[in-house]
């Protein structure tokens, strides 16, 4: 096995690093975050972080890049309180990806692709149109990650759209049935199949 101790990584080149430790973590969710500005701009971008914090509440936590720079989305999140996150399915990766592109705040990447916005229930933020899964999330809170400069968003499901026959009986989501992607690294899409689905377990005895 290729083997990296911890002064060899820092000492790799940069995008070699960041592909390589984008996607030795494994696959990773693949969302679109939409919001809208308080000026009636929208704005979609893909994330990678979305991961489930809890149930009751319904909670969800996504990890932003440093504040640095611009970030469209966190910036009308905070001005808003409102978001939405949209799941990747294999007929739109290549749009999904492309938002990643770094457009100024007044250009929005639903005008330079073909994704659309889909307002639901008098919702203030655009859902996207045909994601087989759509949330509509309400910003609770976040917390700085002071080792990396990033930050952990915090937000409550509001609203829950799912596709009915990716919707079993016993409320699990079968997401392979909707061709819904994963992200492999930086730039890599998987879109898998479900291959077993197990009981809930408990000791042997």
């Amino acid at each position: 096995m290729k083997h990296f101790n911890i002064d060899e990584i820092h000492q790799l080149a940069h995008l070699y690093k960041i592909n390589l430790i984008n996607s030795c973590t494994g696959y990773k969710s693949a969302n679109l975050i939409a919001t809208k500005s308080i000026n009636n701009t929208t704005n979609v971008a893909v994330f990678s972080s979305v991961i489930h914090l809890g149930s009751a509440p319904p909670l969800l936590g996504f990890i932003l890049r440093p504040t640095t720079v611009p970030r469209n989305t966190y910036q009308n999140i905070i001005e808003t309180g409102f978001y939405t996150i949209n799941h990747i399915h294999q007929e739109i990766l290549e749009d999904a990806h492309h938002t990643s592109a770094k457009y100024k705040r007044e250009i929005s990447e639903f005008d330079v692709t073909n994704l659309e916005t889909d307002y639901k229930n008098n919702f203030i933020a655009p859902f996207v149109k045909d994601c087989p899964i759509q949330i509509g999330m309400k910003y609770i809170e976040e917390y700085d990650i002071k080792s990396n400069n990033t930050k952990l968003v915090v937000g409550e499901i509001q609203e829950l759209y799912i596709e009915e026959k990716l919707l079993k009986e016993d409320g699990f989501v079968n997401l392979s049935e909707g061709n819904i992607a994963t992200i492999n690294g930086l730039n890599g899409y998987a879109v898998p199949t479900l291959k077993e689905r197990f009981e809930y377990q408990r000791p042997k005895k």
